[in-house]
């Protein structure tokens, strides 16, 4: 199987300005085509640094792969380092060119000295489209196009992230499929991991619970145990063809039945979409300490608004009162962060929208609020269904951030539960 390297280039991303979001799922991406990805480097906006990076990267991985530095200004240096690198010149692309024009005819502004040179690539690499912005992709083959463990290719994208994202597909992920379909030994990623997701049991009593199974897992099976947000996902990897993967599977999915709740590796807001869709049903969202999180999550994958109808956040209790109908009596009895709170929310909001499932929450988020009954981390959560309507109550931790993230989570896979 390939092996690939990324690096990332600009000062924002070793600074913190900039979170690298780009090399996971590059990551991903590439375990689909049957690569292994070997290593990240971060560099700065440095010549030098960007030369070593991209020369060592290319002596060790069959593909390198880099983001960053394509643009038009003082501190976008990735092109002239490339050409230096591979002893050329920056030469016109009338592709790229003519596609710039097309790109920006409504925003003539944008057409300026500067836009100009991105249609400026070196003359030894072969140009592919990038349809959504301006720096052209770029890639360079050491052996005229064939796969072999010894030549390595280049691809340099965009570092935006939605640019890169659209490359990788459309450009970069086709092309390494070709190259690797070239050789004999390539597997396909297509079984050679699986992944499942639980919940409601902390990760170290999870390894002792597997412990005895998973010492007796052949050496050509792995279990990786990756925690996040109050779940863990756990993977086998299978380290060749011949590992039993299906059959470990079937019995890790027994003995963590408890607490399973998908088997497979998908964003828990697409599960519940598509159930949802499946089902020809409806939902809507009532938010006090997630703050529109869950709403941010749910209209996040495109095709959305077949199932998910809207939210009210409601952080104040007058918002509760006047448009979710959460009695006064309620929040002055009980409180906002309260059982019957987060029910009357749920089933306010499923009648707002007229939508046939409803999740509301409620809690405190800190880092004050709390009281001893109920202290910083509390979250109420209901879902209200035809069926009816039921709540949980949760201490989620006492960071703010981990708070409301893992609120979100736990609102997902009670109602993912419930369908």
């Amino acid at each position: 199987m390939g092996k690939a390297e990324i690096i990332t280039i600009g000062d924002e991303l070793l600074i913190g300005q900039v979170v690298d979001t780009n090399s996971a799922w590059m990551a991903e991406q590439l375990l689909e085509v049957g690569i292994s990805l070997y290593q990240i480097t971060s560099v700065h906006d440095d010549a030098a640094h960007i030369r070593q990076a991209i020369d060592e990267a290319l002596h060790r991985s069959d593909i390198v792969i880099t983001t960053g530095g394509l643009g038009p200004t003082k501190d976008d240096i990735t092109k002239a380092v490339l050409c230096d690198y591979f002893h050329t010149n920056l030469v016109p692309n009338a592709e790229v060119e003519a596609h710039i024009h097309d790109l920006y005819q409504d925003r003539p502004e944008v057409l300026n000295r500067l836009t100009a040179t991105q249609w400026m690539v070196p003359a030894n690499c072969k140009v592919l489209p990038n349809r959504v912005g301006s720096a052209p992709i770029m890639w360079w083959t050491m052996d005229g196009g064939r796969w072999t463990m010894h030549n390595a290719q280049l691809f340099c994208l965009p570092g935006v992230p939605y640019e890169m994202e659209i490359a990788m597909r459309e450009q970069v992920l086709p092309a390494i499929y070709t190259l690797t379909a070239k050789r004999s030994d390539i597997r396909q990623r297509s079984g050679q991991n699986r992944t499942l997701l639980v919940s409601g049991i902390p990760e170290s009593a999870l390894a002792i619970h597997l412990e005895e199974w998973e010492n007796a897992l052949p050496e050509n099976l792995h279990l990786a145990y990756l925690p996040k947000d109050g779940t863990i996902r756990l993977r086998i990897d299978a380290l060749d063809a011949e590992a039993a993967l299906e059959d470990k599977f079937e019995e890790l999915k027994t003995l963590v039945r408890e607490w399973l709740v998908i088997d497979e590796d998908k964003p828990l807001e697409l599960v519940l979409g598509e159930r949802l869709k499946a089902m020809g049903r409806t939902i809507a969202t009532a938010e006090s300490c997630t703050g529109g999180r869950l709403a941010a999550l749910l209209n996040k994958h495109a095709g959305s608004s077949e199932w998910y109808m809207g939210s009210v956040v409601a952080y104040d209790n007058r918002i509760k009162e006047e448009v979710l109908g959460v009695p006064a009596s309620v929040l002055n009895t009980v409180g906002a962060v309260s059982e019957e709170t987060v029910r009357a929310m749920a089933e306010g909001v499923r009648t707002l929208m007229h939508t046939d499932y409803a999740i509301a929450t409620s809690g405190i988020a800190g880092p004050s609020g709390g009281t001893k009954d109920k202290p910083v981390g509390t979250v109420w959560i209901a879902c209200a269904t035809p069926e009816g309507t039921f709540a949980e109550c949760y201490h989620l931790g006492r960071l703010r951030e981990q708070i409301t993230l893992r609120a979100c989570t736990k609102a997902l896979i009670m109602l993912i539960k419930k369908l």
